[in-house]
């Protein structure tokens, strides 16, 4: 990354390898197909998109993109590592030779937003 300081996502996802490139305009679609009333930005200097508080975000770490979001369970942990993705506490990680798991993403997203509302 370069030491310029992005200003927005799409700044971002510019300024970032071409090899993740795919993967976080992959992630901004889906979040904000999914969330359409999230607030895009960077925070911490990397994309966040709030809605009702924090409610996703993506960074880039050497050999992959996180994604970091609250509502990550033990359940879907498990589900995202058999398909062969690792996992934190609140983030999983997509190698650049990954695609970006769509479905269990929406239903993260989705989740994150209720219990955003309550």
């Amino acid at each position: 990354m370069e030491e310029l300081k992005p200003k927005t996502v799409d700044e971002y996802i510019d300024n970032s390898p071409v090899e993740s490139q795919d993967i976080m305009m992959t992630l901004k679609k889906l979040i904000e197909a999914t969330a359409p009333n999230a607030e895009g930005g960077i925070s911490w200097n990397v994309p966040i998109y709030k809605l009702n508080g924090v409610l996703a975000g993506f960074s880039l770490a050497q050999k992959h993109v996180s994604f970091g979001i609250d509502s990550l369970t033990d359940d879907m942990r498990e589900i995202l590592e058999e398909k062969g993705y690792k996992t934190g506490k609140k983030t999983i990680q997509i190698k650049f030779n990954q695609k970006v798991p769509k479905i269990e993403f929406k239903k993260l997203i989705k989740e994150q937003v209720k219990l955003n509302e309550q």
